[in-house]
């Protein structure tokens, strides 16, 4: 059976890289490690949560996503925005006019993540009233934590919420839609994510548990706030027609609101965000310890998809923004009757997920004993600071690494301190 080649939306420019191993203390995986003064990635570990893109200091590691021109392989184009994207925008600049503004990139028809989100709620109630005896059910919307549990709490894979997410079930019904409509073929249509984070990125082009690829491609909001800033100029000073926004729906971009939505009198639910919260929530989680909740929502950003490195604006700046116009818009009412019947067809249901095999010290059971226990001397050796001045995230990682060759004993710099002072001495 052929190894599973992973997408990254990261990459490492080598030439702006100086190996200040400040991505090596933030990789919640310990997935990167700096030899030679150089920054690899391993794809088998890395989940996309773009930690080591914020913390790098030289834009060593930067996010990719795709250029806007794909769009013109398509006769009809749309774009689907997160509902961090409208929090990006100072204060003067309406929802409607971000909106329009995109729709002047040259797509044919915008949608929005918030359209669905009322849907969503019935949708995750009804879920985890069938599955009870799998608690808590553990969201699904964030790629970058179900990629987490992949990696390093594979037990709690069967408690995943297996349903799409909102952009994903938003992207079915508007392509059955839209083909019937216009009468276009699915190659005609283009649907294309606008993001607020890489692991939203790799999840267009490497989509966990899904049965097809849903979407054509996928923009960073950066990118795509970048373009819109003269059009948004012009639409200000030339007002658009009545367009259609979903302001209740924002609430999805935010930190805990999924999670308040959904609980209810039979349905106790928690909400955490930030990688290390959520790592620790779910260790609780495999020790039955959080038992009583029926629904974990999980962001592996701060404040939610607000906090996503693709964003150009403070979290704490975007949430605010979004809660005011969540207070002060009116919401246009999405008629949901296509959505249920999808839903009942069973569309928008998930392959089951299986873990991701990080590392295997050899094939051979004895071989790997033996590797074991030389990990365990090399241990005992190291200085066990977890500095991860050699280049490894931890004296273990360290350990692990010399064993399978890919480092020496002699990168330990306390080490290499101890034996010059002794030589000295």
């Amino acid at each position: 059976m052929s190894e599973t080649k992973y997408f990254h939306a990261i990459q490492i420019l080598q030439d702006n890289c100086t190996g200040c191993t400040a991505c090596v203390r933030v990789c919640p995986t310990e997935a990167i490690r700096v030899r030679d003064r150089k920054a690899t990635i391993d794809p088998n570990r890395c989940v996309d949560c773009g930690n080591c893109v914020t913390v790098c200091q030289f834009h060593a590691i930067i996010p990719s996503s795709d250029p806007l021109d794909i769009i013109k392989n398509f006769k009809y184009k749309v774009a689907v925005i997160s509902s961090s994207f409208f929090g990006q925008f100072t204060e003067d600049i309406s929802y409607a006019v971000a909106k329009q503004a995109v729709l002047e990139l040259g797509f044919d028809e915008v949608a929005e993540e918030a359209m669905v989100t009322d849907f969503m709620i019935s949708m995750i109630r009804d879920y985890i009233r069938a599955n009870r005896e799998k608690r808590p059910t553990l969201s699904s919307n964030c790629p970058a934590v179900v990629r987490l549990i992949q990696v390093k709490y594979p037990s709690l894979l069967s408690n995943l919420f297996h349903q799409e997410a909102p952009m994903s079930i938003l992207t079915s019904y508007l392509r059955e839609k839209i083909s019937k409509q216009k009468n276009l073929s699915d190659t005609d249509i283009g649907i294309f994510l606008i993001v607020p984070c890489v692991a939203h990125v790799t999840a267009v082009h490497q989509p966990e548990g899904a049965y097809k690829h849903l979407q054509d491609g996928a923009f960073s909001t950066g990118m795509i706030y970048g373009k819109v800033r003269e059009i948004v100029k012009k639409i200000q000073n030339e007002p658009p027609p009545i367009i259609d926004t979903y302001p209740k729906g924002l609430t999805w971009a935010l930190s805990g609101v999924q999670a308040e939505l959904v609980d209810c009198d039979d349905i106790r639910a928690l909400s955490v965000n930030g990688v290390e919260n959520v790592m620790d929530i779910l260790s609780k989680v495999e020790d039955h310890y959080l038992d009583q909740y029926d629904y974990i929502v999980m962001r592996t950003c701060t404040n939610g998809c607000v906090g996503g490195c693709l964003n150009v604006e403070n979290p704490f700046v975007a949430m605010s923004r979004i809660k005011k116009m969540i207070k002060e818009g009116e919401n246009k009412e999405t008629n949901v009757d296509d959505l249920i019947k999808l839903y009942e067809k069973g569309e928008f249901v998930v392959v089951p997920l299986t873990p991701r095999p990080i590392m295997e010290l050899d094939k051979d059971i004895k071989n790997a004993i033996q590797k074991m226990k030389k990990i365990n001397e090399f241990l005992t050796m190291l200085p066990g600071l977890n500095c991860s001045a050699c280049g490894s995230p931890t004296c273990y990682a360290l350990a692990e690494d010399i064993v399978l060759g890919k480092a020496s004993i002699d990168d330990c710099v306390v080490l290499l301190k101890r034996h010059s002072k002794e030589e000295d001495e």
